[in-house]
């Protein structure tokens, strides 16, 4: 389906999947009703469609800010519970909760809602946070031609400490979220704690992802970090980067500053992210947008010696390739004092 069909057809056939997704999702103990797959549609057919995966152990309240946001700009978004994620019951290292241990379960999931969403709009993007971000990483690298652009938040490719990775992928056990800001959200709808191999699963995808990245194409994507992230392996983050654009020219990475105190639960200011509505203004930045790294780094140069990003802009000649509204804002947001220290040492900025 695009957004050419006729109206009659498409309201009929999100009528369909939505009724199909709750009456699946009626027969299961749901923990919380924000554990329930989210959609944000319009009753007429529309251009863009975003896919969003929520984080391990949480669930599709993580995008209920972002996802509003987009569907008031136009976009049809939807948000699904991931396998095994959202249950009711007495979980206890004696008793986890049911998230899957083999990597395959997420990635059929992911394909299906794939497709799904593909016919939900004309331009498919997708995008998740964390574990969701994994998945998103693998689906851009599996079908990068059937996806606009991938937005990975704070992706977990590995662990903030190379020996938690060790310890995670090699022992049994049950571990419970802490008392921190990042812990909080998951005391709520999601779950407050999970067996290590559910997490060892992510590892091991998060590892597919950063191999693959080495000798094949993705679709175009952003990998957003966190300096003060405590949960995920920035150095990845950057590795997957630099590996993707060697293939894909579109492909941009931000990290935030540590004086911002970004916290790997970022998607929202109820999770500790004050400065959540930027998130928003990145990736519509991205998505409208059709820059690529080289094309940020010269209007980031432009904007060093004085010039706004419009002028920039106008100099280079990027004309509808930098049209976003939002860009302006996201341009703000990336180092480019990076950039300066890059050309300096004859680096590869960040």
């Amino acid at each position: 389906m695009s957004a050419n069909l006729p109206s009659a057809n498409y309201r009929q056939a999100i009528g369909s999947l939505t009724q199909q997704v709750k009456a699946l999702e009626a027969k299961l103990p749901l923990k919380h009703p924000d554990c329930r797959s989210r959609f944000w549609l319009h009753d007429r057919p529309v251009d863009r469609v975003c896919l969003l995966f929520h984080g391990f152990t949480a669930a599709p309240y993580q995008f209920v800010p972002i996802a509003e946001a987009l569907h008031r700009a136009g976009y049809n978004v939807v948000a699904p519970l991931m396998p095994g994620h959202g249950r009711a019951g007495k979980w206890s290292n004696t008793n986890p909760p049911p998230l899957p241990t083999d990597p395959k379960v997420y990635q059929q999931f992911g394909l299906e809602w794939l497709a799904r969403a593909r016919t939900l709009g004309k331009q498919l993007s997708i995008g998740g946070l964390s574990g969701g971000g994994t998945l998103a990483a693998w689906l851009a690298q599996e079908r990068p031609q059937e996806i606009y652009r991938s937005i990975l938040y704070a992706p977990y490719l590995s662990s903030s400490s190379k020996v938690l990775d060790l310890f995670v992928s090699k022992m049994p056990g049950y571990l419970t979220w802490g008392k921190g800001a990042e812990a909080a959200a998951f005391d709520r709808p999601g779950y407050g704690g999970f067996a290590i191999p559910a997490l060892a699963t992510m590892l091991t995808m998060g590892q597919q992802v950063l191999d693959r990245a080495e000798r094949q194409p993705s679709a175009p994507s952003f990998i957003i970090s966190s300096q003060s992230d405590q949960a995920v392996g920035n150095w990845d983050h950057r590795s997957l980067w630099e590996d993707t654009r060697k293939r894909q020219p579109i492909a941009w990475h931000l990290t935030f500053n540590r004086v911002l105190d970004v916290p790997h639960t970022m998607m929202t200011q109820a999770e500790g992210n004050r400065y959540a509505p930027l998130l928003i203004s990145l990736t519509q930045a991205f998505i409208e947008s059709s820059l690529s790294w080289s094309e940020i780094e010269a209007i980031a140069r432009r904007m060093m010696s004085g010039e706004t990003y419009l002028e920039a802009v106008d100099k280079l000649k990027l004309g509808d390739r930098a049209k976003s509204p939002a860009m302006p804002a996201a341009m703000t947001l990336f180092d480019k004092r990076a950039f300066a220290m890059a050309d300096l040492l004859g680096d590869t900025p960040e």
